[in-house]
């Protein structure tokens, strides 16, 4: 153990240590070594009595850091991480994968092309928005024969979601008609070198923005190189914030984005870069946060620790509409296969063929989509295992920018007749082949991302220990027709709380979003409310997505 500075660097202390019997006056030596041994021994208990006093304050941190309990409030908790799981006995977490719906659209209007990408969706009172680039791929065959540039983004709008339509909005002009859904284009923005083509577009939630800035784009821009903002009032007709950029260090070659996060109060950015600077290096996401949207600090890469790394060329980063305290991102990944037999049986060969000429990943690389989750926007948790993969293949699927989640979801409406509302996300599909991409639609379950699966055989999931607010406990599951789920209430040392036990608990059968967990004397669990407990789930073939205490309003 190294002593204190002010103990190893004591004046003459070394060489009188070292040097016993040299002195030629003996008497005053040991006198002087029998001094300096016994400031030796004092300093010695001193720094003993330190380290004691330390590691007491050491430890009593520890026991205070590993029993101080997480006040959840009346939050909605998605099972995504282990944030607030202490322990699975027979449980798993299962990631969920979205169900493959119908194409909902298609880019095939003379303004827009087989390269529409970086799109964002978001639900804007009673109807939906879609924001997309428009224009070809300037490495596809139809760019060749038509060379309509990235140079435009596009909206279209809906009410349920599923039927998608062109406005018409008299804003640009293309071949000499203003007739289109058009909302900038490369004129628009040359100012300070602008470009459509990677662009992010969101409405402010934040509650001090001002009305006509309540909608902006996040735009990469050259004179200089960063990102931008746009601001409007309408959703339709934007005007530069600032000519400042208010991020600089990237790559900014991707969907670059920004949202206001209200459970922290600032605002965030995240955007695309590489490890080895400039375009060199693994593709990577970076952020940064702020309390205005015009300026941000030095960004920071964000942190995987569980997982391996890949390539992301996308980031999607969003709080989640249900429980905006969590996170949640679906990253686009990139995977240059490299040619091989594998590679050759994929559909589009020609076409892949041809792009490959152009550049070589160009006709090697496929994407997929992730799914990861974090609770302070730096640090997640990704799945090493695809959310969305390419699927049966058939024409315009495996290709590079296939599975490109659009940023945002929404709630929509279910194909069952009297059954909960679900989650839409949309993904590109056939990206730059033929003369347009197609915007397939995905549905999951209100929570679905992530559930803790027991097997028939039966399993237990202990939570940590936390407070609540609210007077009774609703889960989000679902079972088999014979399967079920009991919970258990414990105090703060994991004893079983009476009247709320597992022996206690009705048994939970069922397929509900909002499931009111009920023992024998009633669902009233409010005389617990502010204190330390513990949630035991017991699960038997069947799945537990999310939970919450509320008031019952």
């Amino acid at each position: 153990m190294r002593y204190p500075l002010y103990y190893t660097n004591m004046p003459d202390f070394d060489p009188y240590h070292r040097g016993l019997g040299v002195s030629p006056d003996t008497n005053a030596r040991h006198t002087e070594i029998s001094d300096v041994l016994k400031k030796e021994s004092m300093m010695k208990k001193i720094h003993r009595s330190m380290v004691a006093a330390w590691l007491a304050v050491l430890i009593l941190t520890s026991v205070i850091q590993a029993t101080e309990p997480i006040d959840i409030a009346s939050r909605r908790e998605l099972l995504v991480d282990h944030h607030l799981i202490e322990r699975l006995d027979g449980v798993r977490l299962e990631l969920h994968r979205p169900v493959r719906r119908e194409v909902v659209f298609r880019t095939d209007a003379a303004w827009e092309g087989n390269g529409s990408g970086y799109q964002s969706v978001f639900q804007d009172g009673d109807r939906f928005l879609i924001y997309y680039r428009g224009g070809h791929h300037p490495n596809s065959k139809a760019y060749k024969t038509n060379r309509n540039s990235w140079d435009t983004l596009c909206v279209v709008e809906s009410k349920d979601g599923i039927h998608w339509t062109r406005p018409e909005l008299g804003i640009v002009e293309f071949n000499g008609s203003t007739t289109n859904n058009l909302i900038l284009d490369a004129a628009m923005v040359s100012d300070f070198g602008g470009s459509p083509a990677h662009t992010a577009v969101f409405k402010d939630s934040n509650p001090d923005c001002p009305p006509e800035e309540r909608y902006k784009i996040v735009i990469v821009g050259r004179k200089p190189k960063g990102l931008y903002l746009m601001v409007s009032g309408d959703g339709l007709r934007f005007k530069l914030k600032s000519e400042k950029p208010f991020a600089t260090e990237g790559a900014f070659d991707s969907q670059n984005l920004m949202f206001w996060d209200s459970a922290g109060g600032v605002y965030r950015e995240y955007h695309r870069a590489f490890d080895q600077g400039g375009y060199k290096g693994v593709r990577g996401i970076m952020t940064a946060e702020s309390k205005i949207p015009t300026s941000f600090p030095k960004p920071q890469w964000l942190n995987y620790p569980s997982a391996t790394e890949q390539a992301l060329y996308t980031n999607q980063i969003q709080p989640y509409f249900r429980a905006p305290h969590i996170f949640m991102g679906f990253p686009m990944r990139y995977n240059d296969r490299g040619w091989s037999p594998s590679m050759t049986k994929l559909p589009g060969l020609e076409e892949r063929q041809f792009r490959a000429k152009q550049h070589p990943r160009y006709g090697t690389t496929v994407t997929d989509a992730a799914f990861m989750t974090s609770r302070d926007g730096k640090t997640f948790d990704r799945w090493s295992e695809a959310f969305i993969r390419p699927g049966p293949a058939r024409q315009d699927t495996w290709v590079y920018g296939d599975n490109f989640i659009f940023w945002g979801m929404v709630p929509t409406k279910s194909h069952l007749q009297g059954a909960p509302d679900e989650i839409s996300l949309y993904a590109t599909e056939g990206y730059w082949e033929g003369k347009a991409t197609s915007f397939r639609r995905y549905t999951i379950r209100m929570d679905g991302f992530v559930s803790a699966q027991a097997p028939f055989s039966g399993g237990k999931l202990l939570t940590k220990p936390f407070k609540f607010d609210g007077s009774q406990l609703e889960m989000n599951f679902s079972s088999s027709a014979a399967g079920t789920v009991r919970v258990e209430l414990q105090d703060s040392a994991g004893k079983p709380i009476p009247g709320f036990t597992l022996a206690d608990c009705n048994d939970q059968f069922g397929d509900e979003l909002e499931r009111v967990v009920s023992w024998k004397g009633g669902a009233d669990v409010g005389s617990l409310a502010g204190k330390t407990v513990q949630l035991l789930f017991e699960l038997k073939d069947a799945d537990l997505y999310a939970f919450q205490f509320t008031n019952g309003e």
